[in-house]
């Protein structure tokens, strides 16, 4: 039951960034995916097996994962104009999966230190 309402809820939202990007107010449809759906779950988790320490700890782990997020979307503004629309969200898509495996990597070092 939980995970047909998991698969609801981004049915939800992918319909709604889908009416939104067809109306005037087109620029909301960047704000909807930013919903923290995932993680509110993430947070429920974490806090129920593992506490308020790694509640903590995961947020401030969130918060440092939005720097590959910042870098995907400068990457889109930047190649927009550059690159077809593929060639532009694959080179933005790389680069988050390289600055997310940066961040991964310097946390934990960070958390081992």
């Amino acid at each position: 039951m939980a995970l047909a309402l998991k698969a609801l809820l981004g049915a939800a939202a992918a319909l709604l960034i889908a009416v939104l990007a067809a109306s005037r107010n087109y620029v909301i449809a960047g704000l909807v995916p930013l919903f923290p759906t995932f993680a509110l779950i993430a947070h429920v988790l974490v806090g129920r097996e593992r506490g308020p320490q790694a509640l903590k700890a995961t947020v401030v782990f969130g918060l440092w994962a939005m720097l590959p997020y910042a870098a995907y979307l400068l990457t889109v503004y930047v190649l927009a104009d550059r690159l077809p629309l593929w060639g532009t969200l694959a080179g933005a898509t790389l680069l988050w999966l390289l600055a997310a495996g940066v961040l991964i990597l310097a946390w934990s070092r960070w958390q081992g230190a």
